[in-house]
């Protein structure tokens, strides 16, 4: 499915991108709150900072003989690819990160090459677009957000290095004893997958795996219903913000803020060079990075089919996150876009498909709404 707009990178499209608003009104991105008057500079570069995956050309055949340019059906797993990479650059570099515009080095270095156009890296466009075909989706076909969400699960299985725990809350429902389940790990399992048991003498220690949690929500029919728009800007405030991932019906971007009633986002529709590591594994990052002001758009504009995330790397900052979502639902005036609950409601348990385990959530109540082109999720109202 062709996107409607497919656009090189030599088009200097931004160079029409206003820059953002001389407001008093606050920017939140990802978590952090600045001024448009007297921080711009500071907000800007986080914005810089962040990963930028756009359509690429002339990479390897995904499956050796299929596709050499995901243009035109890949803008949805490359904003998966976006939001997961924010994970990866929380959970190993921190949120306080920033690019310098030196030669990539280190952690940094091994978060970018986990999402290079490679059949061999963690997260490319090759691995998404074949796991892809094992769950129902040849490829070329455009993924929805629930789709590749559930997809960068499954990939997050392989990369023992980042060490995830990767869950995906259906149902509108986050369930606080499922998530304690799945992070908890023994320090002998993160040992046995090649990490630090951080001090810990005793292998029957219980250490916490990083968390990302992805939400599927479908906010109204074919617009979103205007009484979740200020629930959904709370999303961008939280510390544990990893953005949303959406955008208009069949051109998906990457939500990363908002400024009054704009929505901030990355715009993965622009068809780049794949980009080879040298024979010293030297990468050229300068194309990974936007470098221009980010696009906006009105919040009521955005397709109510939506992804939300959040990264909470210590059983602290889950908890945190729980009491500030649970606040929230406190607040007059805002529409809780998905609950948080101790324990599965009943109306939800199924005995038939669940199967869960020490360390695996519901990983087969969630695998039934996987072949879903339309995205079934509960239309939720009030």
């Amino acid at each position: 499915m062709m996107d409607a707009a497919t656009l090189t990178y030599d088009t200097l499209r931004f160079a029409d991108t206003p820059d953002f608003p001389e407001t008093a009104e606050p920017v939140w991105v990802l978590g952090r709150k600045y001024s448009a008057l007297t921080e711009k500079d500071e907000l800007l570069k986080d914005v810089t900072s962040r990963l930028w995956f756009t359509y690429r050309r002339n990479f390897s055949a995904i499956g050796g003989t299929g596709p050499t340019s995901d243009t035109g059906w890949g803008c949805m797993l490359r904003c998966g690819q976006m939001i997961f990479a924010q994970a990866l650059l929380c959970r190993h570099i921190g949120r306080d990160w920033r690019w310098d515009k030196q030669k990539p080095h280190g952690e940094y270095l091994n978060i970018l090459t986990a999402f290079l156009d490679k059949k061999d890296s963690y997260y490319s466009i090759h691995q998404i677009a074949q796991m892809g075909v094992g769950e129902g989706k040849y490829i070329g076909q455009w993924y929805g957000p629930n789709t590749v969400a559930q997809v960068l699960r499954k990939l997050a299985a392989f990369d023992q290095w980042s060490f995830l725990a990767v869950h995906i809350a259906m149902d509108n429902t986050v369930v606080i004893e499922e998530i304690r389940r799945l992070c908890k790990a023994r320090c002998a399992d993160s040992c046995g997958a090649g990490l630090l048991c951080n001090g810990h003498s005793e292998t029957t220690d219980v250490l916490w795996k990083p968390l990302v949690l992805l939400i599927p929500l479908r906010l109204g029919l074919s617009e979103i219903n205007e009484a979740y728009i200020a629930t959904l800007k709370h999303c961008f405030m939280v510390p544990q913000s990893l953005g949303v991932i959406g955008g208009r019906p069949n051109s998906a971007h990457y939500f990363i803020g908002y400024v009054g009633e704009e929505l901030i986002y990355l715009d993965p529709h622009t068809t780049q060079p794949a980009v080879d590591p040298s024979d010293s594994s030297f990468v050229a990052d300068e194309s990974f990075h936007c470098q221009h002001p980010p696009c906006r758009m009105h919040v009521s504009e955005i397709d109510p089919s939506i992804a939300v995330g959040f990264f909470c790397k210590t059983e602290e900052d889950f908890e945190d996150w729980c009491k500030n979502i649970k606040k929230l639902s406190l607040t007059e005036g805002a529409l809780p876009m998905f609950e948080v609950v101790e324990q599965l409601p009943l109306h939800l348990s199924n005995p038939d498909v669940l199967n869960l385990t020490p360390d695996s959530s519901d990983a087969d109540r969630l695998d039934r709404f996987f072949d879903s082109e339309d995205e079934e999720f509960e239309i939720l109202s009030f």
